[in-house]
C-alpha cells in the first residue's frame, strides 16, 4: 500500500506514515552466518527521501516513517536522534532562508509510551510546523 502511494502521489511533498510495513530486503554476507544476514527495511522509493529509525532488534521496528519528494531535497532534510531518542517518535528538520523547521511524527500505543516519553523529556522545538501521529487516545470530545 505504501509503495503506491509513493507512485501515486508523486504531486505530494511530503507523507506521513503510521505502522509501516517492514519486510525482508535481502540477504547480505556475514562472518557469523554461512547463509547470510537478513536486511529488513521499509518500502523505498526513488522519487522519496525516506526516514525511519533502524531496529535494535526484530521486535523493536519503529511504527513512524516520513517520506519527503525528492523535489525538496534542496532544503536539506535530516533525522534528528539526539534530540529526541524514541523509535516511535521522528524528529525531522529541514533549512528554509537559513531558518531551521521541524516535522515531528509520533505513533502512540495503548500504553502511551510515546507521549509519556515527550512529557517526561523537556524539549522546547521552536519552529515545530508539523506535529501529528496516531496516539490511540479515546476521548469523547
Amino acid at each position: 500500500m505504501v509503495n503506491t502511494i509513493l507512485k501515486v502521489k508523486s504531486d505530494f511533498d511530503i507523507i506521513f506514515i503510521q505502522e509501516p510495513s517492514w519486510s525482508i530486503i535481502c540477504s547480505i554476507l556475514s562472518l557469523t552466518n554461512c547463509e547470510g544476514d537478513s536486511l529488513v527495511g521499509i518500502v523505498n522509493y526513488p522519487n522519496w527521501l525516506t526516514f525511519t529509525r533502524k531496529s535494535k532488534s526484530m521486535n523493536d521496528f519503529s511504527r513512524v516513517a516520513i517520506y519527503v519528494n525528492i523535489r525538496l531535497s534542496s532544503l536539506c532534510f535530516s533525522l534528528y536522534r539526539d534530540i529526541i531518542n524514541f523509535k516511535d517518535i521522528l524528529l525531522v528538520s529541514f533549512l528554509n532562508n537559513s531558518d531551521i523547521f521541524w516535522l515531528m511524527n509520533i505513533y502512540s500505543d495503548l500504553l502511551h509510551s510515546a507521549l509519556k516519553y515527550l512529557k517526561d523529556t523537556e524539549v522546547n522545538i521552536c519552529n515545530l510546523l508539523i506535529m501529528t501521529g496516531d496516539f490511540n487516545i479515546c476521548n469523547n470530545l
